[in-house]
């Protein structure tokens, strides 16, 4: 077995969707035993989008079983499609893999604009027709190396609202999507147990058998 880890180290100069803080460490030492105190918000670095962050009323992260966040995957490339749209018909080959999964990656390649102002930017986003027509799969839900599953400009979020209607997780601020081999593989994507959570970050990974 290898396990593939996709997740971003948090630390207080990463990158964070324009107008939210930044985290903030702090470092004690009571009698000789260090700790450190974390101030950031719930949509930092690697983490997942609950659906009641979207739509009112909905599910929150510790309302949902915790296999909700684990299940079969795979990467869809779209490196090319930088400063495009993924149309449903890139998605239509995939139809039948998808089928048997429950999570789709979708790789840009854009964690290795992560920590620089190129990262906001162009990165690829799903038209709203794929958007709908990922939604009708049995998934669980959809990431993504970019920072959103919506362009940055676009506060509407439509595809955040399409998604998350039908409790499809958004798992956001992947990386390392490149070093996963062709073919199905476990991912895993817990996040930490916060009552009434709208999102939480994760420890992303994928398990190769």
């Amino acid at each position: 077995m290898k396990v593939i880890d996709l997740s971003h180290v948090i630390n207080p100069d990463i990158t964070v969707f324009p107008g939210t803080e930044k985290p903030v460490f702090h470092r004690v030492e009571i009698e000789e035993y260090p700790e450190l105190k974390i101030t950031m918000y719930t949509h930092t670095a690697t983490h997942i989008d609950a659906p009641i962050h979207i739509i009112k009323g909905a599910r929150c992260l510790d309302e949902l079983p915790v296999d909700r966040f684990m299940g079969k995957g795979m990467v869809i490339n779209c490196r090319h499609l930088a400063g495009k749209k993924i149309t449903k018909e890139f998605l239509m080959p995939y139809k039948d893999k998808i089928k048997n999964i429950e999570f789709v990656l979708l790789r840009a390649d854009w964690s290795l604009k992560w920590k620089t102002d190129a990262y906001l930017e162009d990165f690829p986003t799903l038209t709203t027709e794929a958007t709908e027509w990922l939604a009708q799969f049995n998934l669980k839900g959809i990431g993504l190396d970019s920072i959103s599953l919506d362009p940055v400009p676009d506060m509407t979020l439509p595809n955040h609202k399409i998604v998350l209607k039908k409790e499809i997780l958004i798992i956001e601020n992947l990386t390392n999507l490149a070093s996963i081999p062709d073919g199905e593989f476990i991912f895993q994507c817990l996040p930490l147990k916060i009552e009434k959570a709208d999102g939480s970050p994760v420890r992303a990974v994928a398990i190769i058998n």
